[in-house]
């Protein structure tokens, strides 16, 4: 007892074999069930359920631009999602000071706003940035972690190129293009197409500035991203409007 006298504790001994057995199997299944649960935490880097995630992680503290919430359409059902923070960032005159606000690859007619993930599932209408420690944004010297779901109106040609079609090369050699919130215009050159992607490897030990873009190859479950590594051309200022566009991100279904 608490602030009492020190007792000696009281210990059964089971003196029946079968008993000794059943107690260290069961010590022995505890001990499995604690290994497979880290194995499966792990495992689960690049399979978060549908198209196009590898997995979301706390975004760090930056300013966003302002962000519209739209009611679902096209039948996906759901509440509006819950973003972070959507104060306006600031323009600054350096390179490498804002966080991607806009993709578009003009040859595969893809134009959308970048946000942060959301703390659950991966939002549709938009493209996310990939918060990691080991990750960047433009202008920073960096990867840069780009991923939106396979579909229409999204990284949808991406999945048809390389999943459907079968003719990853064909992307080769497209112009990629990143605004940020700081008013730059960053132009990429798509260098290689990588299917069936289990790792983030390549994009965290990257020492230069790269531009990845991640969809997915198949419906919930399916294991293996594509992936699409671009490297920088150049990087402008560019037009306020043109780099902040209207966000209307729903939630997938």
């Amino acid at each position: 007892m608490w602030g009492g006298a020190t007792q000696t504790p009281q210990v059964s001994y089971d003196r029946n074999p079968m008993g000794i057995v059943h107690s260290l199997f069961a010590r022995l299944v505890t001990a499995l069930v604690t290994v497979l649960g880290a194995a499966i935490v792990t495992a689960g880097l690049l399979s978060y359920g549908d198209p196009a995630v590898a997995r979301v992680v706390p975004e760090p503290t930056v300013s966003l631009p302002p962000i519209v919430i739209a009611s679902p359409t096209n039948g996906a059902p759901g509440a509006s999602p819950t973003l972070g923070p959507g104060a306006s960032a600031g323009p600054t005159s350096q390179p490498g000071k804002g966080v991607a606000t806009r993709v578009v690859i003009p040859a595969l007619q893809i134009d959308l706003p970048v946000v942060s993930p959301p703390s659950g599932y991966p939002l549709c209408n938009v493209a996310m940035w990939f918060a990691d420690p080991h990750l960047g944004q433009p202008g920073q010297g960096r990867s840069t972690y780009l991923f939106a779901h396979a579909r229409t109106g999204m990284f949808g040609p991406i999945y048809d190129a390389v999943i459907i079609r079968r003719a990853p090369k064909s992307l080769l050699g497209l112009i990629v293009q990143v605004y940020t919130s700081d008013n730059k215009l960053y132009l990429y050159e798509i260098t290689k197409v990588l299917p069936h992607q289990t790792s983030l490897d390549a994009a965290f030990n990257a020492k230069t500035e790269e531009l990845w873009l991640q969809t997915s190859e198949g419906p919930a479950g399916t294991v293996g991203k594509t992936q699409v590594l671009a490297m920088p051309l150049s990087v402008g200022d560019a037009d306020p409007a043109e780099a902040h566009p209207v966000a209307k991100p729903v939630v997938c279904g």
